[in-house]
Parts: C-alpha cells; sequence; structure tokens
C-alpha cells in the first residue's frame, strides 16, 4: 500500500555535490503521489537549477527569505504548516550547525524552525567533516529537538575519500518516509492517556504538600505518543511547561483531581503514568490561613492510588499500564515489588538521588522492569530519546 500518496512534503535542497540526488527525490515521491514544495538554499543553487526542479516537482521553488513575491503567496509561517513533513537532503554541515544553534538566516532555516512538523535530515558531507567533534555536538542537539536522521552512509566520495558522509541514495530516503508514515496510520487506532507533574495537596488556602516532580518526561513521553500517530490525552499537574494542541491536555492540581479526570478519559490502549502523585493529603483543609505556631500537627489521610485502581479494575484497564518509580536506593528490588503489588505490566524506574537525571533535569536514565521479570536499561541521555525509546517499545509490544 502506498502511504505517500497524497501526502504534501517539503523538500529543502542546500548546498554540495548530493543536491543532484534531490532531483531523483523529487521525481520518486511524484511517482508516488506526493505533493511536493521545495525550498532552494543559495549554495543549493551553485549545484541544482529552480528550472530543473520545477520541472520535476510541477510546483514553484522558494528561495528567497525577503522575497515580495513569495511572501505574498505564502510566508515561511504558512509553508511551514502547509507541509504533512519536511526533507532536507543533502543537509550540509552548514544547516546542521544553523538549525542545532538556532540560526535562521535563510528561508530554509526559518522554515524548519517555525515548524511544527517531523523533519526529516539527510546528511551529506566529507567524512572529516562528519567526523569533527562540533558536528557530532550539533548531529546530538537535532537527535534531542527530535529531529530524525537517514544517513548518511560509507563510500567513496566526490572529493575522493572514502568514509561515513555519503548521503543515504534516494530510494532509501524514501523508503525511510513510507515506513514513518505507515506506521504512523496504524498507531492512529491507538489512544493513550500521560500523566505527568505533581499533585498539589492543600493544607489551608495558600499552603500545600507537593514534590520536586517537574513533569519535562511526562510531556516528553506525550510527544513521542502524538508523533508517532497515537491519540494522547495528557493529563498534568501544576508545571511550567507547554505542549502543542494536537494533544489533548488537561490541567488539574490535586491528586482527586488528577483521579478523576484519569476515569473520564478511558477507555484506552495504553496509560502511562509518569506523574509524581502525593501520596497524602490533608485529612481536613483549613479555611483559612493556619497562624504561625510553635508546633504543627498534620492530620493526613491517604490519596487515591491511580496507578493502583486504573491496573486492578478489569473494564476500565488498558491493554498496557504503564507505571513510573523515582527511587534513592534499592531501586531494582522497590520496583520489582511496585511491578507485582500495583499488577501493572510494566515499570520505568530511575534513580533520583542522581543529581544529574530525574526531575528538573532535561536528562535521564531509566531501567524497564516487565512482568516476565525480563528487564531493558536505558542509558543516561536526554529525555525526549528516552521518551522515544520507550514509545517505540510500547509499539512493538501493542502491534
Amino acid at each position: 500500500m502506498n502511504n505517500l500518496k497524497g501526502k504534501k512534503i517539503l523538500l529543502i535542497i542546500c548546498g554540495g555535490i548530493a543536491a543532484y540526488k534531490s532531483l531523483e527525490i523529487i521525481r520518486l515521491l511524484k511517482k508516488d503521489g506526493v505533493i511536493i514544495k521545495t525550498i532552494l538554499t543559495k549554495s543549493g543553487a551553485e549545484f541544482v537549477t529552480p528550472l530543473s526542479i520545477t520541472s520535476l516537482s510541477q510546483s514553484k521553488v522558494y528561495q528567497d527569505l525577503f522575497n515580495l513575491e513569495n511572501e505574498a503567496e505564502m510566508d515561511h509561517i504558512s509553508l511551514s504548516r502547509w507541509a504533512d513533513l519536511i526533507l532536507i537532503a543533502p543537509a550540509t554541515a552548514n544547516t546542521i550547525s544553523k538549525l542545532a544553534n538556532g540560526n535562521s538566516d535563510d528561508l530554509a532555516s526559518t522554515v524548519t524552525l517555525a515548524s511544527n512538523k517531523e523533519i526529516f535530515i539527510a546528511p551529506a558531507m566529507n567524512v572529516r567533516m562528519w567526523d569533527h567533534q562540533s558536528t557530532r555536538q550539533n548531529i546530538a542537539k537535532l537527535r534531542n529537538y527530535n529531529y530524525r536522521l537517514i544517513g548518511p552512509e560509507i563510500g567513496d566520495m566526490a572529493c575522493g575519500e572514502y568514509g561515513e558522509g555519503k548521503m543515504s541514495e534516494p530510494r532509501e530516503i524514501i523508503n525511510k518516509l513510507e515506513i514513518y508514515l505507515k506506521n504512523l496510520k496504524i498507531n492512529k487506532k491507538y489512544r493513550a492517556i500521560v500523566t505527568a507533574g505533581p499533585t498539589n495537596e492543600y493544607i489551608d488556602p495558600i499552603r500545600y504538600i507537593t514534590n520536586k516532580s517537574s513533569g519535562k518526561q511526562g510531556y516528553e513521553i506525550a510527544k513521542s505518543l502524538s508523533k508517532k500517530g497515537f491519540e494522547t490525552t495528557l493529563i498534568s499537574g501544576p508545571t511550567n511547561l507547554e505542549i502543542s494542541d494536537e494533544i489533548n491536555l488537561i490541567k488539574v492540581e490535586t491528586a482527586e483531581e488528577m483521579f478523576q479526570s484519569t476515569l473520564k478519559s478511558l477507555p484506552a490502549d495504553v496509560a502511562i503514568f509518569s506523574a509524581a502523585v502525593c501520596d497524602y493529603k490533608a485529612k481536613k483543609v483549613a479555611k483559612i490561613k493556619i497562624k504561625k505556631q510553635d508546633k504543627l500537627n498534620l492530620d493526613l489521610e491517604k490519596n487515591v492510588d491511580i496507578l493502583d485502581y486504573v491496573s486492578n479494575h478489569n473494564s476500565l484497564r488498558p491493554k498496557l499500564v504503564v507505571g513510573f518509580a523515582a527511587e534513592t536506593n534499592n531501586l531494582e528490588n522497590y520496583a520489582n515489588k511496585k511491578l507485582s503489588e500495583k499488577n501493572c505490566d510494566w515499570i520505568v524506574a530511575n534513580d533520583v538521588s542522581n543529581n544529574s537525571i530525574g526531575f528538573d533535569s532535561d536528562f535521564n536514565e531509566v531501567s524497564i522492569f516487565y512482568k516476565n521479570k525480563k528487564t531493558d536499561k536505558l542509558i543516561y541521555k536526554p529525555k525526549s530519546e528516552i521518551s522515544d525509546e520507550l514509545v517505540e517499545k510500547i509499539i512493538s509490544h501493542l502491534n
């Protein structure tokens, strides 16, 4: 089945001898029924002409950022929104550096940075440029920003050298796009719920019990699920984070509000409980501010255990229930105990005594514990990459 037919792809062609391959990419995409618009960078125009691109794409070529004619027809924001996905092929070391560092001095970089769509990059450069530390760091940044890399490959280069840095062949690039769109279509039948962030449990009108959770990991998981095609609901405690409009965001404050919102969001195929829900709440919340005193005794009671409740009610239970465990010691023992007691399918656990991961950090390192006693470890990396790997495992399980 052709998953490319009718899709709108924005192709950005940068400078480099590999730019000639972009013409073959256009030809193959048109053959598959794709609607194509192209941006040709100034350096890209040194290798291929707008006329050759137009003759193949049957669409005009966009070049200058401040071209009055182009802006009148479609400004850079509209162009970025028009596409179903963006493909940069070839992507030079210069373009990769621009995107990694947030520079936008031409139409190509401006459209890319303004985009809310999936962005694929097919690098092409000399082997020494590819191996350079600065390029490696920029590629790591782009992965963290959820750009998708295709290649490069190892082979003979136009400069006469041999090594990694050769742009992937057009058919290989298109196959990667086809697989992505195919999986997106499969995943659209799935509904996912993610809980994230802390909860606030009030003791009087201005004071509350809470915890250090930032919600970053849960938000990244919701983003990964949505990008993979899941119909995603994010139930979030108080955070300073933002999420795209494609995700159904439900803001809550207390554990009870999170519990009720979770129940209302069911049924779902997968539920991921990454929120750090307060275990206790005040048995009675004071109606007026509690004045300072030498001692203050709080009468606390347990909150509903959302993970336990959803996981143990068969009429509501999703196909896959994933719990989170933030531990400071005995991580493996506590994670396995929680896995058994809560009757969930997986537990994702991390050691929050390590200040470089968890809570407010942008990085994490987790272990996934399964019912069959198997364990996977996702090593130290950005939370966005942890999320992508976790979602890939979820997709494999559901399919």
